[in-house]
């Protein structure tokens, strides 16, 4: 079986954070300490400069073309040049987070959000009302402007 990409440990890889105090952010490779640690930078994620086991990372398929042990700014502008949170956003894996995280909500967060569709949804309704009021007016006014045929005379 031939693997068309491989996702190697290297500087510039970008990758999900699995566990720990910044547990689902996005970081960068910046420099690899060891087999098993890694120095990472997220200063697009709010992540700071630490090292990191790799067991606590999971690598993207993204990757920033950076040099070794780079700081922070290149980074950042690493990042923006190649819209790495544009890019993170549009992956199933990241709308399959998205949707993992909507579903562990509160009753109190479920109850608000019923609350603001049914406001929502009246709205529409409300709207929709005055278009097919007003729509109504509009087709009734024209079947009085339209000029009746005239009735032919009978003759007697």
């Amino acid at each position: 079986m031939v693997l068309s990409e491989f996702r190697f440990v290297e500087i510039g890889r970008v990758a999900y954070i699995a566990y720990g105090p910044d547990k689902g952010k996005l970081c960068v490779i910046v420099d690899v300490i060891d087999q098993n640690r890694a120095l990472i930078d997220g200063p697009c994620s709010n992540v700071a400069r630490k090292q990191m086991n790799f067991k606590a990372l999971h690598l993207t398929q993204f990757k920033l073309k950076i040099p070794r042990s780079v700081r922070s700014k290149g980074v950042r502008k690493a990042w923006e040049k190649d819209e790495i949170t544009k890019k993170w956003e549009e992956t199933t894996w990241a709308k399959k987070i998205a949707t993992r995280e909507k579903a562990q909500m509160t009753d109190f967060d479920r109850f608000k959000l019923m609350k603001a569709k049914q406001a929502r949804n009246r709205l529409i309704n409300v709207e929709f009302g005055k278009l097919r009021k007003a729509e109504k007016k509009d087709s009734q006014a024209k079947e009085v402007k339209k000029p009746k045929a005239a009735k032919p005379k009978s003759k007697k």
